[in-house]
């Protein structure tokens, strides 16, 4: 799973500093300039990409009380963007340090770290270090974090001198997460770039305060809002305009996929499927099928159709989709002469 957006709000500059280590008040919230970028197929429901190919948007992290989770009291810090909760994360702070013991994700489940993840151990100072290796769910997770100095940082917040904390992820999938925190405000840049085994690049997402902490309502939700695990689009070529209409001698056609909020290890499905192209073959006859097996939470990925020999049957078609053999969408298509 993709262990990002995970914003650990204000550490101590040292453990004699004897301020709070976040703050706690229901209703505490944190507004940041978020910048998407991925190679290529990004889709979200809030914005489409500028002309630099990247994705900007507003989010918004926010204390929403607690939740008992086996008998234990935890902060309840949820990430808001475009009217959609995200993710939910399940936190304890005290003068050691901050934890998430658990993760709810955006389609609702639950997510247990064994053991805690320590996102933050105390004291910060300058080549501190700390490791974990533990489950969440059922990925094994293994990460290095290491205090590489202190910066002086420039945000639309303001000016701010910060701890720069460094972590490497190894497993499920490697993963760089750089963050600059500043005592007593909290997080105030943070930038998470995945990767797929090659060294592609899936996903690099930037956060940077844009004001300063304080109670806030809580932002309104709109279940209309809440994006696709899939979204899917057919074309003559792999980067090429979608199309829902080809003609008989086109020699491929690529059908593309892109994943927004997929179970890391889901199997996803195409199926071509010729609705009625002729009385010799039966109405919603599977022609061929392929699958691939996602990285990561937004992974993407093309299936190539190849043209028959004796060209496309001229017709009705359709191109379903499916998650873990769930149906998620379908693409209606027509083949002409």
């Amino acid at each position: 799973m993709k262990i990002t957006f995970v914003l650990i709000l204000s550490v101590t500059a040292t453990a004699s500093i004897a301020a709070p280590i976040i703050p706690t008040a229901p209703g505490t919230a944190w507004r940041y300039n978020m910048t998407q970028e991925a190679d290529h197929g990004l889709s979200v429901p809030d914005a489409r990409p500028d002309p630099d190919g990247k994705i900007r948007a507003t989010v918004v992290y926010r204390i929403e009380g607690t939740e008992n989770v086996d008998g234990k009291e935890l902060l309840k810090f949820e990430m808001h963007r475009a009217g959609v909760i995200t993710n939910t994360d399940l936190l304890t702070v005290d003068e050691h340090g901050v934890l998430c013991w658990a993760r709810i994700n955006l389609d609702g489940g639950f997510v247990k770290f064994t053991p805690p993840q320590p996102m933050i151990s105390m004291p910060l100072k300058r080549g501190a270090s700390w490791n974990f290796e533990g489950q969440a769910g059922d990925l094994k997770i293994q990460q290095h974090y290491e205090v590489t100095g202190e910066e002086d940082i420039q945000v639309p917040a303001g000016k701010f001198h910060t701890f720069r904390i460094r972590s490497e992820q190894t497993s499920p999938s490697p993963m760089t997460i750089d963050r600059w925190f500043a005592a007593g405000t909290g997080i105030v840049k943070d930038v998470t770039t995945m990767r797929a085994k090659n060294g592609d690049l899936l996903e690099r997402i930037s956060l940077e305060l844009a004001e300063p902490p304080k109670v806030t309502d809580r932002p309104e939700i709109k279940l209309e809002a809440t994006p696709k695990r899939l979204s899917v689009s057919f074309a003559k070529d792999q980067f090429g305009k979608a199309s829902t209409t080809f003609s008989s001698d086109t020699p491929k056609i690529y059908a593309r996929w892109q994943g927004q909020r997929l179970r890391r290890g889901a199997k996803v499905r195409a199926a071509w499927v010729a609705e009625n192209i002729g009385e010799d073959v039966p109405p919603d006859y599977k022609v061929d099928e392929a699958s691939a097996i996602a990285e990561s939470p937004t992974a993407h990925g093309t299936f190539v159709l190849s043209r028959p020999e004796d060209g496309w049957a001229i017709g009705d078609y359709r191109g379903e989709f499916y998650v873990d053999d769930l149906l998620v969408e379908t693409v209606k298509l027509k083949i002409i002469k």
